[in-house]
């Protein structure tokens, strides 16, 4: 739930840099100065201490912010010391983008784990066709086919290079298996490898909270047909 957006009236009392407030944000309790919530004049926690306080109180008399607190804890040491926390980075940049506190979120996107996030990953992904609509559309067709079942398979193609997506037709056409429930990705103009479009796929299905597995797809080799090596099979495991 978003902080509620009151302009602020010149005729309303400053409340003193110095006076001590209590705040609960999301059942959890902090005390903190008002100089401290006004370190950085532009965020959101400025905003709602500038002149009289613009937050609803608990029963207890202290501000209540309605958002997960877990996290409010590292955002207030910031604003106290400039301490930058070790863990939980990718979260406490979210708190950070919502309270629009701009030097911690620019140092957060400097760390190691968010600039290669940001910078590597995601800039990757986005050279990637249709990814974010792809990962949708595997994760909704397993939840289809979980009903009585422990396992749900499906069949996902990948194709590097402008030349591998010219033999797409023959490749989906070699499969025994049902082609109109393949999911194609590629091709894309990126260094990253196959292997490493795997590795995403999966790191993105996981952090959605399933159980995933990817593995090749085997065939029989023939004389009579020619055999692909852009199948995988992407099983989602329930229980």
């Amino acid at each position: 739930m978003s902080l509620p957006d009151y302009k602020s009236s010149p005729k309303q009392p400053s409340t003193p840099h110095s006076a001590v407030v209590q705040l609960n944000v999301g059942g959890l309790l902090f005390v903190t100065t008002v100089g401290t919530l006004k370190k950085h004049p532009e965020s959101k926690l400025a905003e709602l201490f500038s002149g009289h306080p613009k937050l609803r109180t608990d029963t207890q008399g202290r501000y209540f912010i309605d958002r997960n607190g877990s996290h409010f804890g590292a955002i207030l040491e910031f604003l106290r010391s400039d301490w930058l926390p070790t863990e939980n980075i990718q979260e406490v940049h979210k708190e950070a983008v919502y309270y629009n506190i701009k030097p911690l979120i620019k140092r957060l996107e400097e760390t190691p784990r968010l600039f290669g996030e940001l910078v590597a990953r995601q800039q990757f992904l986005s050279r990637v066709p249709h990814y974010k609509e792809n990962i949708e559309v595997l994760i909704r067709i397993a939840r289809a086919e979980a009903i009585a079942t422990r396992q749900s398979t499906i069949m996902i193609c990948v194709m590097r290079t402008e030349e591998d997506f010219g033999l797409f037709d023959n490749a989906i056409n070699s499969l025994e298996a049902d082609k109109e429930s393949v999911v194609t990705f590629g091709p894309w103009k990126a260094a990253p490898s196959v292997k490493d479009l795997l590795d995403c796929v999966k790191m993105d299905i996981e952090s959605q909270g399933y159980s995933v597995s990817i593995q090749p797809h085997v065939t029989e080799k023939s004389f009579m047909s020619k055999s692909y090596d852009y199948f995988y099979r992407v099983t989602f495991t329930w229980w």
